[in-house]
């Protein structure tokens, strides 16, 4: 029985292992924070594997514990201490090409950065689901334990502050991306 369940859990941690480390990184916004946060999820998918029951696919169970591993560790970090560091260089590399127009584009990530980490936490989940990590509403909606509705409409109203504070960027081009 136990080298079954370590096959299953080395499976399950090879598969979607970058997922949720990206999913936590942005959510996080500190490497370190990220790789605790992935381990934590994978410990209590360890502790609760027994009872996984396949009622829902694996990444969506997966993606839950890792929602609510995030939720607490967002309940237990003060707000500027969650907001801090440079995620986004990690994740998305220099373009080559003119420099004064890569010098803008890093702004306008900046700017995106910042109104993405500004945003409630509910509204960030949905953001870096749908918009980021282009899961569809129904993931979305399984992964966040709430109905398809609920998901549409609270990107609509992230997408909505994020237009407010990026409307000056380039005609919201950074968030044209997102509402796709």
């Amino acid at each position: 029985m136990y080298e079954e369940m370590k096959h299953q859990v080395m499976a399950i941690y090879e598969r979607h292992y970058h997922d949720v480390y990206q999913f936590l990184l942005y959510f996080a916004g500190s490497q370190n924070d990220a790789e605790d946060l992935t381990q934590e999820v994978f410990l209590r998918v360890i502790r609760s594997l027994e009872r996984f029951e396949e009622r829902s696919d694996v990444k969506t169970w997966l993606f839950a514990i890792a929602k609510h591993t995030a939720m607490n560790y967002y309940r237990k970090r003060k707000w500027q201490k969650l907001l801090s560091g440079d995620w986004l260089s990690v994740v998305m590399p220099a373009s080559e090409g003119n420099p004064a127009q890569e010098a803008e584009s890093r702004e306008d990530e900046q700017e995106l950065i910042a109104a993405i980490k500004g945003l409630p936490p509910h509204y960030r989940m949905v953001v870096i689901l749908r918009g980021i990590k282009e899961y569809s509403v129904k993931e979305t909606a399984e992964i966040l334990d709430c109905s398809e509705s609920k998901v549409k409409t609270t990107m609509h109203r992230a997408l909505k502050l994020l237009h407010g504070k990026l409307s000056h960027t380039k005609k919201g081009e950074l968030y044209s991306g997102l509402a796709k």
